[in-house]
């Protein structure tokens, strides 16, 4: 574990959160990195500890024990996993629906991490043993890409690039209902259902949540769309369409429970676009709907006439 001291002796940093005042002092850390070490109580500020909404004042003393980067303890495995690119730096990767991202107490052998481990030399350390490469996730249940870093220089400009709001992801979704408008957006907080802990809820404390929507196709009782997240919420997309009453259609969670049986909520992450942190292209890549999606949008359409 390495120690880092700094004291707030200029005016400059009074007043500013500790997480962002941090990456100013260490351009090594990003404010997801600190905001995790001040959860974990590796972090205090004159002796004590503190939250990472914490404002600085004039000749704080600030003693941050940086944590070494453990070797990932996960057994690699042959998934066969379909890479849409891959440099150096950084890989755009197909998620299967049904496919966990991470291991977890549940899940410790078959999710995506595996498989890139398998696949793929070098990831980036930031996430932790049990999430090497992640700087972005999918549900369980929904299918589509995601960007891999591959070492902690890109993974800090990729999670930059989410927080400005930069990056594109485009999902396709089914949704229960007719939607009467071409286009809309969806601005409503996001936060835990203070009933149920284990779902999300538009809640006045949640923090910002904002999905733009187009429509694709109509059918009798259900809505083709594309989303587009501006920010990147916990169940975002399943969330806010549930609450402006369009639920996606197999939604175990949040839609109704006479829907399609498709083992999972209709929702795709087709598109995925970043700058890449080190040559500054613009990289972007689309996938194709499973088969699973397409063969329901066949049946509605014959259905339809």
């Amino acid at each position: 574990m390495e120690t880092h001291e700094f004291k707030i002796d200029n005016e400059a940093y009074v007043g500013q959160r500790i997480d962002k005042c941090l990456t100013a002092f260490n351009q090594d850390w990003s404010r997801t990195q600190i905001q995790d070490m001040v959860k974990e109580d590796h972090v205090t500020v004159n002796g004590k500890l503190i939250k990472s909404n914490y404002k600085m004042k004039q000749d704080d003393v600030i003693v941050v024990n940086e944590p070494e980067v453990v070797e990932a303890d996960i057994e690699p495995e042959n998934l066969n996993l379909d890479v849409y690119y891959e440099d150096d730096d950084v890989a755009i990767v197909y998620k299967p629906k049904g496919m966990v991202v991470h291991p977890s107490a549940g899940h410790r052998s078959g999710t995506l991490v595996n498989g890139l481990m398998y696949q793929m030399k070098n990831l980036s350390g930031i996430n932790g043993e049990v999430r090497p490469g992640i700087v972005h996730r999918i549900d369980k249940d929904t299918s589509g890409l995601l960007m891999v870093a591959k070492n902690d220089v890109a993974h800090r400009n990729l999670v930059e690039q989410l927080m400005s709001k930069t990056v594109t992801r485009k999902y396709t979704a089914l949704v229960h209902g007719n939607i009467p408008h071409d286009y809309g957006t969806v601005d409503a907080p996001i936060g835990r259902n203070t009933k149920d802990r284990q779902s999300m809820d538009v809640v006045d404390e949640g923090k910002e949540a904002i999905t733009h929507f187009n429509v694709l196709e109509h059918f009798k009782d259900y809505t083709l769309i594309e989303c587009q997240l501006e920010t990147g919420r916990t169940h975002q997309i399943r969330v806010h369409m549930k609450y402006i009453g369009y639920p996606i259609v197999g939604d175990p969670k949040y839609g109704p429970k006479r829907t399609i049986e498709m083992g999972g909520q209709a929702l795709h992450a087709g598109v995925i676009g970043f700058e890449h942190p080190v040559t500054g292209e613009y990289i972007e890549r689309e996938a194709p709907l499973p088969e699973s999606f397409d063969q329901v949008l066949e049946t509605l359409r014959r259905e339809q006439g």
